[in-house]
């Protein structure tokens, strides 16, 4: 492992590190180490051998909720790589700006961040994002290898002409061991973040997670299933009215969950109104799509339910008319609305950390509990005073 060339004039080889949290970045950083020596000859420098090794590795927030790169860097000199790139799921800003990557140029280290990567096909947004910082990265850290590499400035990395429409923007950066940014612009961009930070938070979790909340949906689905006046209440429904009705009780669910565990992020400045819009969109969002995932598999057991065990003569002399399945899906829909409403009160059982692993990934959990310490030690000091 070195960036010079060999004595035998042999090409130069260059290592490039992927420090990356535990969990989904160590497998989308695994994955990239079979694809960027390939990417890195093609997009920044062919006459180098380019050796990517990964590390898997939770570096723990700085006081400001940040990866510290400066405590990253460290890892170079043990692992003895030329390069870093830091891969994790916690999402950054710079100001109002979502942020994919943050370059320190000069000590040749960089961390992307899952999220503002995207959200569709994200193994191969991050090769692409990664390639982009090494080959800024290199200039700098490499020049004395005097390959073609680090001669050409990081303007000119070859980009595919998708990358050309990209929302994605190079700006400086104000923070200290931090040169310059990748951030993204526009609303596109702040929409890439906000599904990203969605799919960090994996919403389908909540299903599992949240097995007294699923109790009390299914028992009150059950009883709205074999209560013979939920059955012509379901019938004189209309579609439209059942909808709005199911729209309610997931969204009810919803909000209960995050009023009640307090998921909701008040910003502690004027200037974090938008940060703090950002994280709470993703919250709902998350929690949204985890309850409408219940409400189906809900939907679809109670459906099974009902065909077994109520017979379509006796629902028949019930309500009076013939029954197919679109009475049943009428009184299952119905049922389903109404079990979704109670299990936003069996949500009420679980405990607060419980709801917080279901809904966020491991380093947002980690960025919230720090924000928690921080509120509650400034509150104890202004009693104190």
């Amino acid at each position: 492992m070195n960036a010079e060339s060999g004595a035998d004039g042999s090409a130069p080889t260059v290592t490039v590190g992927l420090l990356s949290d535990p969990g989904r970045p160590t497998d989308i950083a695994r994955k990239l180490s079979t694809d960027l020596p390939g990417v890195l000859a093609n997009r920044v420098d062919d006459e180098v051998v380019w050796r990517v090794r990964v590390r898997s590795e939770q570096i723990p927030l700085d006081e400001q909720g940040r990866i510290p790169l400066d405590e990253a860097a460290e890892k170079m000199s043990t692992e003895q790589w030329d390069l870093m790139v830091c891969i994790t799921e916690l999402p950054r800003s710079d100001g109002s700006r979502p942020v994919v990557a943050d370059v320190d140029v000069e000590r040749g280290v960089a961390l992307a961040s899952l999220p503002a990567i995207g959200w569709l096909r994200p193994r191969a947004h991050a090769c692409n994002t990664v390639a982009h910082v090494v080959g800024m990265i290199s200039k700098e850290k490499l020049g004395s290898s005097g390959s073609r590499a680090v001669s050409r400035s990081h303007h000119h990395i070859r980009r595919r002409p998708t990358e050309l429409a990209s929302p994605v923007r190079q700006v400086p950066s104000e923070q200290e061991n931090i040169d310059l940014h990748l951030a993204l612009t526009g609303t596109r961009g702040r929409l890439r973040l906000l599904f990203g930070m969605v799919r960090d938070n994996r919403p389908w979790r909540l299903v599992p997670s949240l097995s007294r909340a699923i109790a009390a949906s299914a028992a009150a689905a059950a009883f709205g299933i074999f209560y013979p006046s939920i059955w012509g209440m379901a019938d004189a429904l209309s579609s439209l009215r059942l909808l709005g009705i199911s729209c309610f009780a997931v969204a009810m669910m919803a909000v209960w969950i995050i009023v009640h565990n307090s998921l909701w992020e008040r910003p502690a400045r004027h200037g974090d109104a938008k940060r703090a819009a950002m994280y709470n969109a993703a919250t709902l969002l998350t929690l949204l799509i985890g309850v409408v995932c219940m409400y189906v598999l809900l939907f679809a057991v109670t459906l099974l339910a009902a065909v077994a065990v109520i017979s379509a003569s006796y629902m028949e002399v019930q309500l009076g008319h013939s029954v197919g399945l679109s009475e049943y899906a009428s009184l299952v829909w119905l049922a389903s609305s109404m079990g979704t409403i109670a299990g936003a009160l069996g949500s009420s059982l679980e405990s607060e950390a419980a709801v917080r692993r279901a809904t966020y990934s491991k380093r947002e959990q980690e960025r919230r509990a720090r924000r928690r310490r921080r509120e509650r030690t400034g509150q104890e000091h202004e009693d104190a005073d």
